[in-house]
């Protein structure tokens, strides 16, 4: 087991990261979100309100697909 940490999704919106944490930690991959938003001040300056979703590198491809079936699911 790996403890390398991969981005596989970035949003500037909390509540799409939150989203797409519980779906994946739903099928058991364990999620860390990151970012550089300073609590204080509610702009996204640039890479400043990026929140990036992580996983493991070892659930990084069954990740990417579970994010793309939703994505296909909310495009229909």
């Amino acid at each position: 087991m790996s403890d390398e940490w991969v981005v596989v999704f970035v949003t500037y919106d909390p509540i799409e990261a939150e989203i797409i944490k519980d779906l994946l930690e739903s099928g058991g991959i364990p999620v860390v979100l990151r970012s550089s938003k300073v609590s204080p001040y509610p702009v996204n300056i640039s890479k400043m309100g990026e929140i990036k979703v992580l996983v493991r590198e070892e659930d990084k491809e069954t990740a990417e697909k579970v994010i793309e079936g939703r994505n296909n699911d909310n495009s229909e």
